[in-house]
């Protein structure tokens, strides 16, 4: 599992948050730290909250967008505290771990800023939203315990998993990643304003409906060579 699996801060506020989510990550044998633009790093203060997770923070990846964190991922798990205005698969962290066993698929979990969590784009990004069922009265958490609680699940399922045969992945052709339905999506928005079935003036939520779509339908990678090559067909019969 700690392979394949990576845990996303993205613009972070406080370092020492960082060091509380290596340190979390480490109790639970997870290694993969992504950041996405934080405020203020490497920090001495991230290295004294590690408490020894510092091998975590040496070998985080430090990336300027989202897009880079997430390229070769393909099932992404963004953490949300409140409804959308799309709705989209919603998971509790347990059953987010179930998604991680479920295949053998490269796994990001993202977790926002500490004052206003992660934009509606930025969720839009992600297949699975995970909501950490906390109390209505005080549900916001820490970041550093917000990442401890979906490490302890995966921990717990990759526990009970551990004298279990490994599942054999589902898919004959590997699962497309975030890249290539990013790539997919800015064809099929080209596509669809020459065929003028979307208003670029006025799109009203039709591609964040698509991305829903493709992201919820798991393409796997000659899936999504096919509905390229048939936007493709579609151009050349335009010209």
């Amino acid at each position: 599992m700690q392979n394949k699996v990576r845990i996303v801060l993205v613009n972070t506020s406080h370092p020492g948050n960082i060091g509380g989510a290596a340190r979390a990550m480490k109790n639970m044998g997870l290694a993969d730290l992504y950041l996405v633009a934080p405020k203020h790093y490497p920090s001495e203060e991230a290295v004294s909250r590690a408490s020894g997770a510092t091998d975590i923070l040496d070998n985080a990846v430090v990336v300027e967008t989202l897009e880079e964190a997430l390229a070769d991922c393909q099932l992404v798990i963004g953490t949300s505290a409140r409804e959308r205005n799309i709705p989209w698969p919603l998971v509790d962290p347990r059953q987010a771990a179930d998604l991680v066993f479920e295949e053998d698929l490269v796994t990001a979990f993202v977790f926002g800023r500490e004052d206003r969590g992660l934009t509606n784009e930025e969720l839009q990004r992600c297949n699975y939203h995970v909501h950490i069922p906390s109390v209505e009265t005080f549900s916001s958490l820490n970041l550093g315990a917000a990442v401890q609680v979906i490490a302890y699940e995966l921990r717990m399922k990759s526990l009970l998993m551990k004298d279990s045969p490994v599942v054999a992945s589902k898919w004959d052709v590997p699962a497309a990643n975030v890249e290539q339905i990013d790539y997919l999506l800015e064809h099929l928005e080209k596509v669809l304003v020459q065929t003028e079935f979307l208003d670029p003036d006025t799109p009203m939520q039709v591609m964040t409906r698509f991305r829903r779509l493709f992201q919820r339908s798991r393409l796997d990678q000659q899936e999504l060579g096919m509905l390229r090559g048939m936007l493709t067909s579609m151009e050349k019969k335009m010209k």
